[in-house]
């Protein structure tokens, strides 16, 4: 299909969309985002001559201004953080001093690192195709042990990932010893997706890189690229530990996008929430009206969108998902033609390498027209020649969503861009918004290197890599010194004339994506196979017994959870229901760290202690959500220690309020789900990141509190984004439970999937008085 004909299809379906009375109801929004052009800057002198042949023999005139400004700065030994656009060509900008270092210095070493290992491959396949005298080969947990030998010995590129950072190479620094002696180059891609507790995390590993190099005389060149971040140099400054300087004037060209926002019909509207009063019951949860789901919707507008030639991709936020999405599209085409139903796909982790890289291959080709994806095509992927994308769900982040509505429209053509809203108090909050899609600048990248829970077990490692000095104490911030006496005092450390030493005599296991204890096992009854991990902390609420567990497609109803070995046993079974644990959740303060203090309120942020026991679940139905029982359960309490921002008001505020005292526990309750749901509009998290308790009288203030806690032992920095941003998040709170339109509450404003009480007892209209009154007293 020609290009052409292709940008015809995507402005057509939009006319469609708007001339679709149904259709155009659910439309909130259209935002025009004009066109911008390209700005060049020359190739820079220092460029290796055959690099630059092979580039502009692929029909690269010139670097663009953003690529040459970054190259620039790392040729000349500065750290640098490239925070531009999506399909803005980050990779030249690394590559360009990359490799020439690499072809000028036999010896030069340079390493990659991404968050995921097809990323990984993709850029090996970019380099390759470049035809150079420079040995590139990834290196990762599939890589065979023979091959692994020849990429220590011979390899001057190497791309890999931070976990295997983590367990192959630093634990092994000794026989990567000629690697590190040569190290000029770290490259770190999609670096603003290293976040929360992870964050936190890959930070520390970068530093015990850093520390390692040292020993061996290499002081590497950090290079950084990110999509489009608020504060990206501070962010990448907290991920490495060293200046780093800024390039975000993006000089790539756009096309012209259409961007769409499109919340899906109610169900069920009921009688006095304004619809007709004999549509059918909805069945939702305590009587709350449900809308279609984002899946059910991106399916139908994939199917439109491939009817009319249009390529498109949508993205999903489960592997389930992608599956469901995909197999709808392709019964809903069978019905128009056959042809047309063979050319969509899913496109998932759980595939093979092989069936990946064929898909892929297929949609760069135009052999495909529709796919639905997880995030996994959302980073730098090299997939162009698509003119729309359709998001189901927000993807927890602005960053993310520009990056997947950044996918289409690559070769400059116009293109569409559709956001389907869940049924979710940020989703309806964003659609009936538009300013806070458009009008605003991206999220920070939210991680706190400080985290004793995480300093904790990487000092272990970098101690049973090499002895920890007082020098080392600085490179890994100021509450190093204070967890290191803490190691010794339990004996994990051991203090020398020369330093800290490990005791023990296994290395320390940690996983850097997952903290509170071991992960649990998932292995399957009947035949004893593994089918993966959960971390412990989720452990309780995911694979409870009777919890119905996902993987790869496949549904398992968990038999029995062994705490004591980490394990939970499943057998395959694909029930119409899911399940959600139930949850008694308690909070204690140990202390406020900040706080401000109003005549009737007071906000704080400050360390809390949690004590949560999952005592149930409910049966729901996958189609509607519609409860169909509910099962007790009976699992030991567990407590975590975490940061929290918490505000309290007084009986004085609540009566202004006009709330009555039976009221109070409805309105806290109801206002804590929301705040819950708005928060990931201003910290990068999403609302399994986080909990929260309410409660009419809190024996630690006194006085009514809602309390809104990071999910992760010592907090991952999300708590603190809020206190900082306090006034605006409950402003955004208290405008999404006003726009929404149900009677009473429902998921998009005030009831949370994740409550442990049923989602009883709310109260909307009295949690919006109890908010419009707490953000005028912000005001």
């Amino acid at each position: 299909m020609s290009s052409s004909a292709e940008v015809d299809g995507a402005a057509a379906v939009l006319a469609g969309l708007r001339r679709d009375v149904r259709r155009a109801g659910c439309m909130t929004h259209v935002e025009p985002v004009p066109a911008r052009p390209g700005r060049r800057a020359p190739w820079p002198e220092w460029i290796d001559p055959v690099l630059r042949g092979r580039w502009t023999a692929a029909g690269i005139e010139a670097p663009w201004t953003h690529q040459a400004s970054a190259a620039e700065a790392a040729h000349a030994g500065r750290s640098v953080v490239l925070a531009t656009g999506t399909a803005s060509g980050k990779s030249l900008g690394y590559l360009m001093p990359v490799l020439s270092r690499l072809l000028a210095e036999p010896s030069a070493r340079a390493l990659y690192l991404s968050p995921t290992k097809a990323l990984a491959h993709d850029q090996l396949r970019s380099v390759r195709a470049l035809r150079l005298a420079v040995r590139a080969a990834t290196y990762d947990g599939d890589t065979p042990a023979a091959e692994r030998d020849w990429v220590r010995a011979h390899a001057g590129l190497v791309l890999t990932n931070p976990d295997m950072l983590h367990r192959g190479v630093l634990p092994q620094h000794r026989r990567w010893a000629q690697f590190l002696r040569g190290l000029r180059f770290v490259v770190i891609d999609e670096c603003h997706g290293y976040r929360g507790v992870f964050g936190a995390h890959v930070a520390a590993v970068i530093r015990r890189l850093r520390r390692v190099c040292a020993r061996y005389g290499a002081a590497p060149v950090f290079v950084l690229a990110s999509a489009t971040v608020a504060d990206p140099g501070v962010s990448a400054g907290r991920l490495t530990g060293v200046d780093v300087e800024v390039v975000d004037g993006d000089g790539a060209p756009r096309g012209p996008l259409d961007f769409v926002l499109y919340e899906p019909p109610l169900l069920w509207t009921g009688p006095g929430s304004g619809g007709p009063a004999d549509q059918p019951h909805g069945g939702g949860e305590n009587g709350a009206p449900v809308r279609r789901s984002a899946t059910a919707e991106s399916a139908d507008l994939l199917a439109d969108l491939v009817a009319d030639g249009v390529r498109t991709l949508v993205f999903v936020r489960s592997r389930r998902s992608a599956e469901v999405v995909a197999v709808n599209a392709r019964r809903e085409l069978g019905r128009v033609a056959v042809d047309l139903a063979d050319r969509v796909a899913a496109y998932r982790a759980g595939y093979l390498p092989e069936e990946r890289r064929e898909l892929e291959r297929r949609l760069r080709s135009g052999e495909l027209l529709g796919v639905a994806a997880t995030s996994a095509l959302e980073l730098g992927v090299d997939i162009s020649g698509l003119d729309a994308t359709i998001t189901a769900g927000f993807p927890g982040t602005l960053a993310s969503l520009w990056q997947q509505a950044g996918r289409a429209g690559r070769d400059g053509s116009r293109s569409l861009a559709v956001l389907v809203a869940r049924d979710d108090p940020l989703d309806t909050y964003l659609v009936h918004h538009p300013e806070a899609v458009f009008g605003r600048p991206v999220e920070a990248s939210v991680f706190d290197p400080d985290n004793p829970y995480v300093l904790a077990p990487q000092l272990e490692c970098a101690a049973a890599e090499l002895p920890l000095t007082e020098p080392d104490l600085e490179l890994f911030g100021p509450a190093a010194a204070r967890v290191v006496d803490d190691l010794v005092r339990r004996g994990r450390l051991r203090r020398r004339t020369t330093g800290w030493y490990w005791t023990q005599r296994a290395r320390p296991d940690l996983d850097i994506r997952g903290a509170g204890g071991p992960p649990v096992r998932i292995v399957e009854t009947a035949t004893g196979r593994l089918l993966g991990t959960v971390d412990a902390g989720a452990a309780h609420a995911a694979v409870h017994p009777g919890a119905v567990y996902l993987h790869q497609g496949t549904s398992f109803v968990v038999d029995d959870l062994d705490l004591a070995e980490s394990v939970a046993f499943v057998h395959e079974e694909a029930p119409e229901w899911t399940t959600v644990a139930r949850e008694h959740t308690d909070i204690r303060i140990v202390e406020s760290t900040r706080s401000r203090t109003l005549p009737d309120l007071e906000v704080h942020l400050g360390v809390v202690e949690v004590t949560s026991q999952v005592v149930g679940y409910q049966r729901r139905l996958v189609a509607t959500g519609e409860m169909l029982g509910q099962e007790p359960l009976d699992l030991p309490p567990r407590q975590l220690r975490t940061r929290a921002v918490w505000y309290t008001v007084t009986d004085e505020l609540l009566a202004d309020a006009a709330i009555e005292a039976g009221d109070v526990p409805g309105a806290v309750h109801a206002a804590e789900h929301a705040a819950i749901g708005l928060l990931p509009l201003f910290a990068t998290c999403d609302r399994w990141d986080i909990g929260g308790v309410s409660t009419e009288l809190h024996p630690d203030t006194g006085r009514t509190s809602v309390f809104v806690y990071d999910g992760h032992a010592g907090g991952a920095g999300f708590a603190e984004r809020g206190f900082l941003r306090a006034a605006a998040w409950l402003g955004a709170t208290r405008d999404a439970i006003r726009a929404c339109e149900c009677p009473a509450g429902c998921p998009s404003c005030v009831q949370s999937p994740k409550c442990g009480n049923g989602n009883e007892p709310l109260d909307k209209a009295a949690a919006w008085r109890l908010l419009a009154a707490v953000t005028a007293a912000l005001d």
